[in-house]
């Protein structure tokens, strides 16, 4: 499958968790939440240093969340980020979107394995504000400059 192909699949679930959404109403995971609440996703937050975010109940792991999710955008450090895909991998989500922005985001390689493993779809990078219709002037030039690099996936 192609990343294009994963990333279609990721934004086509209707349930997702973010995981590492901060507390922080001006942090740049709250916007990209923010985003897929707006959009009609059921999104759940996923931080175990908080106990709400935006008023709706947050959960430490993904797989305390009832009834599950089946996909998670998984927004930490990549030190984080294979466990979060393990906990993921027990909760039965087959998605996963690894954040990456500006620098390394969420992605590594033992977290890619970690989904090779159990036969999860993965992002590996990239952020989502590129990939929704009729998003923000600059996450499409974002994108535009990903399209021009040759690092944009078709």
């Amino acid at each position: 499958m192609t990343i294009r192909h994963e990333i279609d699949t990721f934004l086509a679930q209707k349930r997702i968790a973010v995981v590492g959404v901060s507390r922080d109403e001006k942090d740049f995971t709250r916007a990209v939440y923010n985003e897929f609440v707006k959009r009609g996703y059921d999104v759940v937050p996923v931080n175990p240093n908080a106990d709400e975010i935006a008023g709706q109940r947050c959960y430490a792991h993904v797989q305390d969340i009832t009834p599950p999710v089946s996909g998670a955008l998984v927004m930490t450090a990549p030190t984080m980020s294979e466990q979060v895909v393990r906990d993921c991998a027990q909760a039965g989500v087959k998605h996963v979107w690894l954040h990456r922005g500006e620098g390394i985001g969420a992605v590594s390689d033992a977290a890619l394995a970690v989904c090779q493993q159990n036969g999860i779809g993965v992002v590996p990078g990239f952020c989502p504000f590129m990939f929704l219709p009729e998003t923000a002037f600059f996450h499409k030039v974002h994108g535009f400059i990903k399209k021009i690099g040759g690092s944009y996936p078709n």
